[in-house]
């Protein structure tokens, strides 16, 4: 199988409160991130195509951010998310992440 993600991932344990356009809301623990996307643990798996806000506190950060994403696949302990269009602040809070955790 060949690998389709165009950005490497580093481990990282931090909750996130995902928020759906349709308002229901629900927790995962993020395990793995890169600049295009995260892993997420949680009870519920969003639906293919599923637009979510991600609130969290990225670790060494000092703000909270909301990072738009899709869910791009589902599996039986979670799922996988596409980040949407970042600002600046969030790719760089998402790159000084990706450099500690190497």
């Amino acid at each position: 199988m060949t690998e389709k993600r165009r950005h490497p991932r580093v481990v990282a344990t931090f909750d996130v409160a995902c928020k759906q356009s349709d308002g229901a809301a629900f927790t995962a623990v993020a395990r793995d991130v890169s600049l295009g996307g995260m892993f997420l643990v949680s009870a519920q798996s969003p639906p293919f195509g599923t637009q979510l806000t991600l609130d969290c506190l990225l670790p060494g950060a000092r703000a909270e951010y909301s990072l738009p994403a899709v869910v791009r696949w589902t599996g039986a302990d979670g799922f996988g998310v596409q980040f949407g269009l970042l600002g600046a602040r969030e790719t760089h809070a998402l790159t000084e992440l990706m450099r500690r955790n190497r």
